[in-house]
């Protein structure tokens, strides 16, 4: 197998008359539609076999958005194989400028949905290489947006799974299955992100030896594992620092290597700016940090600490970074470190950026 793809996460394509101005925004849609252009530049050199973009294609699933975007991506020479991030399906019905859910698969046709009816697929990247593909967003009776799998999901993915025992699989859905931060499941900022049902989807996985999941949605560059399995994540394409993914599965092993888009034609200085930009919003943020379980601080005591950490969350996203804030008190300082890019016994290991990682 000699195989090479990228991965693109968390576009959030907003042409100009979509975008929203919120001047407390994390998200650089202003930067959407330059950066996307900057990395499809890049990936036409590189004779690619395929790309993935696991989600939240668009602003807010703007039709004027998914449209752009499906245009864009029928002008490329290589396959791309799609699934709706929470973003893309706001709403289960949509309204005059956004889809509704059912409408996703109708867009995407010619990237992975080639039946529309459905919102889960499967097809070969390769000779013994297959895709599956999950839909992770779901609504409830009154119409809030759920992240987690359906009992029809599951059985459709064992009897997938069960026919491609003689392939190796990549998995590709939006929420995260693995944490990617310290008890992210138990976290009031970081469960949202985790798949409602993802113990369940660990265990088939492992029942039929599936190795490989890519996801997005937290806009972090990260790889975690459980029991063998890989999750990787890929950073947003418009948060700080604008990263991608080049990959090669070649030599019975993965190798990846993350890119970063560090300037644009309009924007010398993204990296500075972006880092910056968050840097500048981060206090609410860290608020809530400090003072939520488990920490549980004061707000007087949080107010204190919250600018020590205003770069906290743009080094997280960064990945293989490592942590240490002697200025908070040890308690603090010591869950702060759980952050950071460190192995089961608090060394360092710098693994989220680069990395090989053998199949067998």
């Amino acid at each position: 197998m000699n195989i090479r793809f990228a991965i693109a996460s968390d576009l959030h394509i907003a042409l100009p008359e979509t975008i929203d101005n919120n001047a407390n925004r994390f998200h650089l849609t202003q930067f959407s539609i330059p950066a996307l252009e900057v990395v499809l530049q890049h990936l036409n050199t590189l004779n690619l076999d395929f790309l993935l973009l696991p989600g939240d294609l668009t602003q807010d699933g703007e039709i004027v958005n998914h449209q752009w975007l499906k245009a864009k991506l029928e002008t490329l020479s290589y396959p791309v194989y799609v699934i709706p991030g929470n973003h893309d399906v706001p709403s289960l019905k949509g309204n005059k400028s956004s889809i509704a859910f059912q409408d996703f698969p109708y867009y995407y046709q010619k990237f992975g949905y080639e039946n529309p009816e459905s919102f889960d697929y499967t097809c070969a990247l390769g000779e013994g290489l297959q895709l599956v593909a999950l839909n992770s967003n779901h609504f409830e009776e009154e119409g809030r947006q759920l992240g987690c799998l359906t009992e029809n999901q599951f059985i459709w993915l064992e009897d997938t799974l069960s026919q491609l025992t003689d392939k190796l699989v990549f998995v590709m859905i939006h929420h995260n299955v693995i944490e990617h931060l310290p008890d992210q499941s138990n976290h009031v900022l970081g469960c949202r992100y985790m798949l409602d049902n993802a113990s369940r989807l660990l265990e088939i996985l492992d029942k039929y030896q599936v190795k490989f999941i890519f996801t997005g949605h937290l806009h972090i560059q990260d790889i975690s594992t459980y029991k063998g399995i890989y999750e990787i994540t890929t950073g947003s394409l418009i948060t700080y620092p604008h990263p991608y993914r080049i990959l090669e599965l070649k030599d019975n092993q993965l190798s990846i290597e993350s890119h970063h888009i560090t300037q644009l034609p309009d924007m010398e200085n993204l990296a500075d700016f972006s880092k910056q930009w968050t840097a500048d919003r981060s206090f609410p943020f860290m608020i809530k940090m400090l003072t939520c379980p488990p920490l549980n601080l004061p707000l007087t005591e949080a107010q204190k600490y919250a600018p020590l950490l205003k770069n906290l969350w743009a080094d997280i996203a960064h990945g293989d970074k490592t942590f240490d804030f002697p200025q908070l008190p040890p308690h603090v300082n010591q869950y702060f470190k759980l952050f950071g890019a460190i192995d089961d016994e608090g060394k360092p290991q710098a693994i989220d950026n680069k990395n090989l990682i053998r199949l067998g």
